[in-house]
C-alpha cells in the first residue's frame, strides 16, 4: 500500500468493539474497529472480518455474532483481543462473560447480538457480514467510548466538539432563510 495513502487512512478514528461468536461449545472473539450500523429503521450492522480469524468460521457456522462496545478504560481488553487468542493461550477468560447465553465483554458500554442475513465475499482480505440486530443490552452507558486509529492509536471519546450554547444547525437555517429572502427580493 502507498505510504501516503496509509497515513491518510490512518487518520480515521473509529469506535472499538469486541466481536464474538459460539458454535458447538467453542467461543472465540476478536477486537475490531470495522463494525458499523448501516440502517436505522431496521437496525442492520456491517462487520468486516478476515477469513483467517478463527471467529470467522464460528460466525459462518452459527449464523450470528455479538458486538461489545468498549469503554475508554478497557484498552487492556481491546489489546488482548487484538491478537489471536492462541498467542496468549486463552488466559484472560475473565474478559468474556455470558449474558442470556451470549458471549459479551464484562463491563462493556453496551452489547448487541446480530443474526447474519448475508455474507459478501469481497475476494479481498476481509469478508463483509450484514446482520440484523436481534438482542441488545445496556452496560455502562454514558461512559467515554474507546476509539482507535492506526495513526494515533488508542484514544478516548468525551469532549464535545461544539461550543456550549452554540447551534450550528440554527446558524445554517438562519443563513438559508436569509438566502431565500434575498432570492425572493431579486
Amino acid at each position: 500500500m502507498d505510504s501516503n495513502l496509509k497515513r491518510c487512512l490512518g487518520q480515521m478514528m473509529k469506535g472499538v468493539q469486541v466481536v464474538a461468536s459460539t458454535h458447538d461449545g467453542l467461543t472465540r472473539a476478536y477486537c475490531s474497529h470495522w463494525v458499523m450500523q448501516v440502517s436505522f429503521d431496521e437496525p442492520i450492522m456491517l462487520a468486516s472480518i478476515s477469513p483467517k480469524h478463527d471467529t470467522h468460521a464460528l460466525i459462518e457456522a452459527s449464523g450470528w455474532f455479538t458486538v461489545s462496545n468498549l469503554a475508554a478504560d478497557q484498552v487492556d481488553v481491546g489489546q488482548y483481543f487484538s491478537y489471536p487468542g492462541r498467542k496468549f493461550k486463552h488466559i484472560a477468560d475473565e474478559y468474556l462473560v455470558e449474558v442470556n447465553g451470549l458471549p459479551v465483554i464484562a463491563d462493556c458500554i453496551s452489547w448487541i447480538k446480530c443474526e447474519v442475513t448475508e455474507k459478501l465475499d469481497t475476494q479481498l482480505d476481509h469478508d463483509l457480514f450484514l446482520a440484523r440486530v436481534t438482542e441488545f443490552g445496556e452496560g455502562r452507558l454514558g461512559e467515554d467510548a474507546l476509539l482507535y486509529s492506526s495513526r494515533h492509536g488508542w484514544r478516548k471519546s468525551g469532549d464535545k466538539a461544539r461550543e456550549p450554547g452554540r447551534s450550528v444547525r440554527d446558524e445554517l437555517l438562519e443563513r438559508l432563510a436569509a438566502h431565500e429572502s434575498a432570492d425572493a427580493t431579486d
